[in-house]
Parts: C-alpha cells; sequence; structure tokens
C-alpha cells in the first residue's frame, strides 16, 4: 500500500468529517441515542430499536441513527438527543419505545420538537 503525503490525509480527514457534522453532510438530521452503562441498564437499545423501525417504515433515508456514551443524567435514561440542520439539538428522557416513535414522527417528520419528553434544548458546549 502506497503512503499518503499529508495533503492526501488532510482531504481524507475533511471527507470523512463531512458525514459527521450535518452542516456539511449528506443528512439533514441524526439521532443520537445514549448508550453508556446507564442507558444500556434502562432499556436503550429498544430505543435504537424503534427509532430503527420508525426509519425504516418511512422511507427516511437522510437521517442518521447513531450511538454515543453517557450524557452524564443517569437517572434520566433511557436518553436520546436529536439534531436537525439548523435547528438546536433537543435531548430527550425518560424514553420508552412508543415515546421513540412520537420523537421521530412530531420531531424528525413533522419538525416540531416532542416537548413533553424534552429534557433540554441546546448544546452543552460553548459557541
Amino acid at each position: 500500500m502506497a503512503k499518503l503525503t499529508l495533503d492526501e490525509l488532510r482531504q481524507k480527514r475533511a471527507e470523512a468529517q463531512k458525514g459527521v457534522y450535518l452542516r456539511e453532510g449528506e443528512f439533514r438530521g441524526k439521532i443520537i441515542v445514549h448508550m453508556g452503562t446507564c442507558g444500556i441498564a434502562a432499556g436503550a437499545r429498544s430505543i435504537v430499536a424503534a427509532f430503527l423501525e420508525e426509519l425504516e417504515r418511512s422511507g427516511t433515508k437522510d437521517i442518521q441513527v447513531t450511538t454515543s456514551g453517557c450524557a452524564g443524567l443517569c437517572s434520566k435514561e433511557p436518553m436520546a438527543t436529536v439534531e436537525m440542520r439548523n435547528s438546536a439539538p433537543v435531548r430527550y428522557g425518560e424514553l420508552t419505545p412508543e415515546k421513540a416513535r412520537k420523537i421521530f414522527n412530531d420531531h424528525v417528520v413533522g419538525g416540531t420538537a416532542a416537548a413533553e419528553y424534552a429534557l433540554g434544548i441546546g448544546s452543552e458546549r460553548g459557541a
């Protein structure tokens, strides 16, 4: 295998990052299910399954479902964060598969956050 130059490596990195960041990627939204040990113990696997079932059922192709580690609110697990392009992320907590389905249909498909399940809106990262 041929060695990559530094410029080639930088180009590959930039291409890979496009899929991670919504503003540059092919997806208009991302659903992140928090799957630390606390989330898994609270039932996060069934939440991932519910989101994936809704994604499949809807035929939507521009939403990414992914997982992350613990979000730091173990008592509110299982949790998920919905990030839609040009909107603040919304973190949802104490989820059930039924709540996940409603969040998918209301927020991801319909464009309106499911406020009754939201823990917070926005990012804890600085601007």
